[in-house]
């Protein structure tokens, strides 16, 4: 079996994955697949330079990731080109490591970590979705504590994203994330369970 794991910013999806590794999962991470296609001599690297020129490539021949950030965020079109480029070639990695595990495990559950699993369409793609989940006001706290932002620049980014109580109706397992830990690791354990014993509302 396998699931795409997703929620919101400051919802606690990375902890949810290593809790789900923890107990035997296997992990398909996006973010990292995204860094490995752009890697020196994958054919999405060539694709960026030439669409935005050597200055997006460093001496060594890796990708200038703050120089392509500075040019992408400052103009959505620029932005559109280079997820054209980028994105199909992720999400045919992510298919291609998740039947591989699959085939090599049939028993395990494969989990593919993916920040923008409903936003980018993909959630058809699984045969179940789980979203990590806090309300609102959690993830706003959160996110103010954890990386410093105003409350007027944590509403920004939490607002660029599918409202979270919106992949909370979506999802077919919603992981209340915004107790204690004992409390997450309770609700993946009735999960697990589930995955042995038919469905069970977490």
């Amino acid at each position: 079996m396998n699931i795409g794991l997703t929620g919101g910013i400051a919802t606690g999806k990375s902890t949810v994955a290593r809790m789900l590794v923890a107990r035997g999962a296997a992990l398909v991470d996006a973010d990292r697949i995204a860094r490995e296609i752009v890697e020196p001599g994958q054919a999405a690297l060539v694709r960026i330079a030439e669409r935005f020129g050597d200055r997006v490539i460093q001496a060594d021949g890796s990708l200038d990731r703050r120089m392509l950030g500075t040019i992408v965020f400052a103009d959505a079109e620029e932005r559109k080109a280079l997820e054209a480029i980028t994105h199909p070639a992720i999400r045919e990695l992510m298919r291609e490591r998740v039947a591989a595990l699959e085939a090599e495990r049939p028993d395990r559950l494969v989990v593919a970590d993916i920040p923008l699993l409903y936003e980018s369409g993909l959630q058809h793609v699984y045969e179940g979705v789980m979203v990590a989940y806090v309300p609102r006001e959690v993830q706003r706290t959160r996110l103010i504590g954890r990386d410093g932002l105003s409350p007027e620049e944590a509403d920004k980014r939490i607002g660029a994203q599918m409202d979270i109580e919106e992949k909370r109706r979506l999802a077919d397992y919603v992981i209340d994330n915004s107790g204690t830990v004992a409390e997450t690791e309770a609700q993946l354990d009735r999960f697990w369970r589930s995955l042995r014993s038919g469905p069970v509302t977490l």
